[in-house]
């Protein structure tokens, strides 16, 4: 008889796998999902109860230790192996997508034309007429002036900014992406000119952002490891005492972290008082 049917096949096997350590041989029936047959009927209802509790919670370790147990090799089910750009995909939404492209793009064509005419489109602002050519508020942080550079704020990019679109919509990402560029660019422009690029404060503000969000509202689906904030200050640290060659935006990396921080701390304030 039919029990139930399933769309992802390593599910279907799971729960194949935890009954027959329990004694029970269910089998599989591929059409357009997996359907899932049991051949005992006299063990219908106990079956039933395992698959409600089955079901409020799949990745339950006692379900992975049946598949070790008891799970075949020759189960007949078949995996689509996903591509790397497909799993980008995934993780990321549109904003994620196309800023990262951008940030891509422009750092192709400075290996073409040059760093300093990018700067002269892009950074800052040149001339003290930030006002007239606002544009540069935020176009500096396309500018990338290494491959481990670009790399290094792409991937924190994609890993953060695509949870938080995913969970939290294009629009959120895009606020913090826009306040903590403004902001960070305004900071470290103070400190070192108009001569800096990168998209590492509203990585800083990501961090900060996604850590506060998951400690205090839980239920968002977004978080950060303590222990990876903790390397994410220490390097913020660490930069201070100039312990890299080359510049760092420590201010915009400063900025962008409290940025984070304040603005998670303001969209957790009801939660956190109920």
């Amino acid at each position: 008889m039919q029990l139930t049917q399933f769309n992802n096949p390593r599910m279907a096997q799971a729960f194949v796998d935890y009954m027959a350590t329990r004694g029970v041989t269910l089998q599989i029936k591929k059409q357009e999902q997996f359907i899932l047959l049991l051949e005992d009927e006299t063990k219908q209802e106990m079956v039933e109860n395992e698959l409600k509790q089955f079901v409020r919670d799949p990745f339950h370790p006692r379900y992975q230790a049946a598949s070790w147990q008891s799970g075949t090799t020759d189960s007949g089910l078949h995996y689509q192996r996903a591509s790397l750009l497909s799993h980008l995909r995934q993780r990321a939404g549109p904003l994620t997508v196309v800023l990262g492209i951008a940030c891509i793009a422009i750092y192709i064509l400075m290996q073409i034309v040059g760093d300093r005419t990018m700067l002269a489109w892009l950074a800052w602002h040149m001339d003290g007429s930030p006002f007239f050519q606002p544009w540069r508020w935020f176009s500096h942080i396309l500018l990338h002036f290494s491959l481990l550079h670009l790399v290094f704020n792409l991937l924190w990019w994609w890993y953060l900014g695509g949870a938080v679109e995913k969970r939290l919509g294009s629009g959120k990402l895009f606020v913090i992406a826009l306040i903590s560029a403004l902001l960070s660019g305004w900071m470290q422009a103070k400190f070192s000119g108009p001569w800096f690029g990168g998209l590492s404060g509203v990585v800083y503000a990501l961090m900060g952002y996604v850590w506060l969000r998951g400690e205090r509202d839980p239920e968002s689906g977004i978080f950060l490891q303590r222990g990876l904030m903790a390397f994410a200050i220490l390097w913020l640290v660490i930069g201070y005492f100039g312990a890299f060659d080359g510049p760092i935006a420590n201010a915009a990396h400063a900025t962008g972290l409290v940025v984070g921080l304040a603005m998670a701390f303001v969209d957790t304030r009801q939660i956190k008082k109920g």
